[in-house]
């Protein structure tokens, strides 16, 4: 059972309050699932890279916690078309129009499908959102397996599908999931009291985590960056496992990302929540 299966069986037997928030390129749902209640609001995404699939099976550590305070929206496969490309490649090619597989081949070129990023339409995600959209440095303007920003922010349904539903639940924070490098990014032009705030919750997530905290200047257009820059929230990527792995990260490192990474959301909540609450 790959991880697109495995999603999919999770969202169906799932008893709370559970949602598909859109439909990708190729028509597969983007799953959503609920738990808790009341604010703070957490929202968590994970999987918009598609060789980064590994992480969408940490929701289910997570809903499996539950939240001490507060509630959380979990999409676990934000692109689930880029993932079964890099896990079933030329399987999952078969299954799509001509013309579509044909364009995918040719895009990838010689490339292994296993380290395929993008979705079917070859847009990289995430550099897909309106903030400072096309301004990052390994930003790349025609179709490509990473790195390309599609021809304007949110042309995507996968993106277009992550921004309604955040409008909708209106987070309090948000975290974006990715592999690899133990790395925790955080800056996005936020200043004064907005910029104290993200950087305190930044160094709690690395206490929790073992992961470095680290700038990012020359990246732009991510779901973090938008969160940040859109909705005036702090928002987090966390780039789960050792760098000294090699793409893609597989189910073998999942008890150790599981490990590192059971907590966050519910740390995330419950420091929002006493600084909210002064408890």
């Amino acid at each position: 059972m790959d991880v697109l299966e495995r999603v999919s069986r999770f969202w169906q037997g799932y008893g709370g309050a559970k949602t598909v928030i859109g439909r990708s390129v190729c028509g597969q749902p983007i799953y959503a699932l609920f738990c808790g209640v009341g604010r703070p609001r957490i929202l968590v995404q994970c999987a918009i890279h598609a060789r980064e699939w590994v992480t969408a099976l940490l929701a289910e550590e997570w809903l499996g916690r539950g939240m001490p305070v507060g509630s959380a929206a979990f999409v676990p496969l934000a692109d689930p078309d880029g993932a079964a490309i890099a896990l079933r490649g030329e399987g999952f090619l078969r299954t799509l129009p001509p013309a579509r597989a044909s364009f995918l081949r040719r895009v990838n070129g010689d490339r292994p499908f296993a380290l395929w990023k993008a979705n079917a339409n070859a847009v990289d995600l995430n550099v897909n959102f309106p903030a400072r959209w096309g301004e990052g440095a390994r930003n790349v303007r025609a179709p490509a397996p990473e790195n390309y920003i599609g021809p304007h922010p949110f042309s995507e349904p996968e993106t277009r599908a992550l921004r309604d539903l955040t409008l909708r639940f209106r987070p309090d924070a948000a975290l974006a999931y990715h592999t690899k490098g133990r790395e925790i990014y955080w800056e996005f032009g936020q200043r004064g009291r907005a910029r104290r705030r993200d950087a305190a919750l930044a160094a709690a997530l690395a206490r929790e985590t073992g992961y470095a905290v680290r700038p990012a200047p020359h990246s732009a257009g991510g779901y973090k960056d938008w969160c940040v820059q859109a909705l005036g929230i702090p928002a987090f990527t966390l780039e789960a496992g050792s760098d000294g792995l090699s793409h893609p990260l597989g189910e073998r490192e999942l008890p150790a990302l599981a490990a590192e990474n059971a907590r966050v959301p519910a740390l995330l909540a419950t420091w929002l929540w006493k600084k909210r609450y002064g408890s």
